[in-house]
């Protein structure tokens, strides 16, 4: 039990013996005491003045002497009006430094056979191009999204969705055979998905060509974009894919294996991976008939023109399209087809969509319409929610000048890492292999970092430069101070022996104090973040225990202590630190180096 919890428990008992009062687990939660006054808990009594029947003073003075007398962990109390602030004895603080001493997997919860089955969908990517920077802040955050629900005792699904059929495809397979000359990821030497991707930029160039001249010779440009060859030939082959022609279903199998080649790399690189891929050329047909099946029981209607509706007016909104007249299959029907899938591969208690705020209304016509079709989480699936992010303009340009690739990106990191740390001379007593493994881990970092301790729902700026700097709110910062930590550790070689707690008067400090309550609060965080879907929440609170180390690092010495039982202590809570930050770093997908 925690101090807080401890503290709880005492001012419910406390509450009871003097008022008769049942307190419910709100009124008496304590808060980090204010810095200006003294304490370490601060009690809000508020609450519990009509049945005192006394001033707010008067109750928080009984409550206070109460608690001294009943709490072994109250040392002494002050009163500041209706706030009852509780110092809490060095005895206390050092029993609970050994409770999360002697956890290795603290401030976690272990998943159970009884613990709900979480799925969640991140990544998305399209076949015809790259992951880009807007995968990178999608991949990052879900993936750090399914540690912080494991941490939170579910079990996880990770799962990805593939669009992997359509116009887009089909734009990048004619441009290959019209310009390809064969070409391959091998004689090429380009990655699968980056050769893929130029193929479709080369449509489009050619199509705007195509636009421009028609156009010239006096044609609407809205009938022109229709009218132009090749995207009338783009169709002609879609429809071709759809009939299941063997050459282009041949064709289309062989682009997209380059593709995913690549997309295996450029995940492996970015740390993250999935226990199921699912893809939408295998799941638009099942969507299709869950549409139909829909429609049988009156939950949809066909219209004059044979395509197929859901009318969503009662719940506040319009009429949305399932199926078109031709009996073409959107978006939202393939979405359904997957959902059916999932269900029928995993008893999913909880789905969480990671994706755009572009999205909201998507999902919000999804969940409804779900929901209707009897998938027991419809009503309560999660839209994740994410805003767009950004570079500063000229900072980087990727191939196609409109977008920038993961790859480039994740490329430019590692560089940048790896000459910063040159010029600040942190690799002088290195190997050139040391230093190329520890540019990747800071320049990850870095990147993941900056992104994951923004907001998810703000959009956001991406500085590289702002990004990878070993002060201020960082990946860096934190990665230096955890190395410097495990650096002290292996110099007191095995000091850190079994504390000594008979007399445990002066052995601490304020600062050491205020160590062992942040750390103690850090269960608190992964909860937190688990509420409120918030890789953000772990990322702030991996900062201000860093923070508040490096206060302590700065005002105390560790190795140099005198007193054996100081030093000891000391380099358990040194130990703790590090434990806790390389915890709540891999909740973010961070790792953290031994050295740097």
């Amino acid at each position: 039990m925690n101090i807080e919890s401890l503290i709880s428990k005492a001012a419910k008992e406390a509450v009871k013996a003097l008022y008769d009062l049942d307190a419910s687990d709100k009124m008496v939660q304590p808060q980090k005491t204010r810095s200006e006054f003294e304490g370490n808990l601060t009690l809000v009594v508020f609450p519990f003045v009509r049945a005192a029947k006394k001033s707010p003073e008067q109750t928080a003075q009984e409550i206070g002497e109460y608690l001294q007398e009943h709490c072994a962990a109250v040392e002494k109390f002050n009163v500041v009006k209706g706030f009852l602030n509780l110092s809490i004895g060095d005895g206390a603080w050092l029993e609970l430094l050994k409770a999360i001493d002697a956890d290795e997997q603290y401030g976690k919860k272990a998943a159970s056979e009884q613990s709900p089955l979480v799925m969640i969908e991140y990544s998305s990517p399209n076949t015809n191009k790259p992951l880009h920077l807007g995968h990178v802040r999608n991949n990052l955050l879900g993936w750090s999204l399914a540690k912080i629900m494991e941490a939170n005792g579910n079990h996880v699904v990770k799962t990805n969705i593939v669009n992997d059929h359509g116009i887009h495809i089909c734009k990048s397979m004619l441009a290959w055979q019209k310009w390809g000359n064969g070409e391959t990821p091998e004689s090429s030497g380009k990655k699968g998905d980056h050769l893929i991707g130029d193929y479709y930029v080369a449509f489009d160039k050619h199509y705007r060509e195509e636009v421009k001249e028609l156009v010239a010779q006096g044609m609407d440009e809205e009938k022109a974009k229709q009218e132009a060859p090749l995207i009338k030939e783009a169709h002609e082959m879609l429809v071709k894919w759809e009939q299941g022609d063997s050459e282009v279903r041949a064709l289309w199998e062989q682009m997209n294996s380059w593709v995913y080649a690549g997309f295996d790399e450029t995940y492996r690189r970015m740390g993250v991976e999935f226990d199921k891929i699912y893809y939408e050329s295998q799941t638009y047909l099942k969507g299709k008939a869950k549409v139909e099946e829909g429609l049988a029981k009156g939950l949809f209607e066909r219209h004059a023109d044979g395509s197929v509706w859901a009318d969503l007016t009662k719940e506040g909104l319009d009429q949305k399209l399932l199926l078109r007249s031709d009996g073409t299959s959107v978006y939202m029907t393939q979405d359904i087809g997957t959902a059916e899938m999932r269900f029928q591969d995993y008893p999913i208690d909880k789905m969480i969509y990671v994706v755009g705020n572009e999205q909201n209304y998507h999902f919000q016509v999804l969940s409804i319409l779900l929901d209707r079709l009897g998938f027991k989480w419809g009503k309560e699936l999660v839209h994740f929610s994410y805003g767009m992010v950004e570079l500063p303009n000229g900072k980087m340009k990727s191939r196609e000048g409109t977008v920038v690739d993961a790859d480039d990106l994740m490329e430019l990191m590692i560089d940048d890492a790896y000459q910063t740390s040159m010029e600040l001379g942190k690799f002088d007593d290195m190997t050139e292999e040391e230093r190329r493994e520890i540019a990747r881990i800071v320049g990850m970092g870095a990147l993941k970092y900056f992104i994951l301790k923004v907001d998810a729902r703000k959009n956001m700026l991406f500085n590289p430069e702002e990004s990878i700097d070993f002060n201020g709110n960082t990946g860096p910062f934190i990665q230096y101070t955890y190395a410097r930590i495990r650096s002290i550790l292996r110099k007191a070689q095995g000091e850190t022996g079994p504390m000594n707690l008979a007399n445990t008067t002066g052995l601490i400090s304020p600062k050491e104090v205020e160590l062992i309550q942040k750390m103690s609060e850090f269960g608190a965080a992964v909860e937190q973040a688990g509420k409120d879907y918030s890789p953000s929440g772990i990322a702030n609170y991996c900062y201000e225990l860093t923070k508040v180390f490096n206060q302590f690092y700065h005002d105390y010495s560790i190795l140099n202590e005198s007193d054996e039982q100081k030093r000891k202590i000391r380099l358990v809570i040194a130990r703790n630190v590090a434990k806790i930050i390389k915890s709540g770093m891999s909740l973010l997908g961070i790792e953290v180096p031994e050295r740097m």
